[in-house]
């Protein structure tokens, strides 16, 4: 029964985790296709405000790839 166990707990942790990825993968798709279209700014219109919502992306962002990669504050 131990066996059966851990594998039923496996199990969902397996599937809990494909969903997890899955919706990371989705929210990458959309990033990457608003980038794509320069996060739907016009090119002539740009000011100190989209500047400051792209920086807090990538802040946000970066938080991210550091704690993925271990990086910046996550380095080991």
């Amino acid at each position: 029964m131990t066996t059966r166990r851990a594998t039923t707990s496996n199990d969902k942790a397996l599937n809990a985790f494909i969903s997890a990825k899955a919706e990371i993968d989705t929210m990458l798709e959309r990033l990457k296709a608003l980038s794509d279209v320069h996060f739907e700014t016009n090119p002539d219109e740009i000011n100190w405000g989209d500047v400051g919502t792209l920086n807090h992306y990538a802040s946000l962002l970066r938080q991210i790839t550091d704690s993925a990669f271990k990086e910046g504050e996550y380095a080991e």
